[in-house]
């Protein structure tokens, strides 16, 4: 005789219900209520996954987004040494490939910084992929982080790979007097620059965007820094203008951690300041970046 199926009780099915609904947490199989996070604190894995992302994308053209950037720095030292100090110029009592060896460093860590998390969004706006970057369970906060520090990465690995080459460069010595002040102005650089780019890519809407930002903004802030001279060789109005320069800030104390000294001063005390002034400025930068960030302008529109 062919078993029978029996019915299960109205009352039971809503006692089972119910442990779903009204219990979540109890019983088998159940879930939390709808809207309430499943994650909590930081999303360690999914901030590690988009840094990995990040990297492992410049990672893959390293000729173009770590060598070739090298290569361009080198030839800026090679031309202006050249030009400049064949007869033994003197900039800060060291010879002027020593001068400006530590500035092109830096610049080259700063630019890459810039281009390395300005493309971040913009590509992703542009190709209708910012989709896999909205979606992941990541606060804005965590988003934010992950593209920063991918941007910091390929800085550092830029100002590596200079320092390297302009280390078996004739004449050029980057003997460390101050590895704090290397140290803590490169990553102050590196994140503002970083912050910049992602700024840059909330706001750009093709490529034509960024690169107007990176050719009218980034590179005349970056060469009219001291890069290549002392300001007090300007007129004190210009010399007024780049104390209003981040970069001359970045530049100058990077330059101070290999030389002892530079143009905002030769004591521990006047870098230290110029030191917790960078600092402020990017912590009041990235709450400004990440305000934008999380309204959503340019992105989620």
């Amino acid at each position: 005789m062919a078993d029978q199926v029996q019915p299960v009780p109205a009352s039971s099915q809503s006692s089972d219900d119910a442990s779903f609904t009204e219990n979540p947490g109890k019983g088998r199989g159940s879930f939390p209520k709808r809207g309430e996070p499943v994650i909590t604190g930081i999303n360690r894995v999914g901030l590690w996954s988009l840094y990995i992302k990040e990297v492992r994308r410049f990672l893959k053209v390293q000729t173009q987004t770590i060598w070739a950037p090298a290569v361009t720095t080198l030839l800026f030292l090679v031309i202006f040494t050249v030009a400049l100090g064949r007869e033994g110029r003197e900039i800060l009592g060291v010879n002027f490939a020593t001068f400006v060896a530590p500035g092109l460093i830096v610049m080259g860590m700063m630019q890459n910084a810039f281009a390395n998390s300005s493309f971040s969004l913009l590509s992703g706006k542009i190709q209708g992929t910012i989709i896999d970057l909205l979606m992941p369970p990541l606060s804005t906060g965590e988003l934010m982080t992950g593209i920063v520090t991918a941007a910091v990465t390929r800085a550092i690995a830029v100002g590596a790979a200079v320092a390297l080459a302009m280390a078996f460069y004739p004449g050029v010595d980057l003997s460390l007097a101050h590895p704090w002040a290397v140290a803590w102005f490169g990553l102050m650089g590196a994140i503002m620059l970083a912050l910049m780019g992602l700024l840059a890519s909330i706001w750009a809407e093709k490529f034509d965007h960024n690169a107007a930002v990176t050719n009218f903004v980034i590179a005349p802030l970056s060469l009219l820094s001291g890069t290549f001279y002392v300001i007090d060789n300007l007129a004190p109005t210009f010399q007024i203008i780049s104390r209003f320069n981040p970069f001359f800030y970045v530049i100058s104390g990077f330059r101070f951690g290999f030389l002892g000294q530079s143009d905002i001063g030769d004591t521990n005390s006047a870098l230290v300041q110029s030191a917790l002034g960078l600092g402020l400025f990017n912590l009041v930068f990235a709450f400004l970046v990440y305000r934008i960030l999380a309204s959503g302008w340019k992105i989620r529109s």
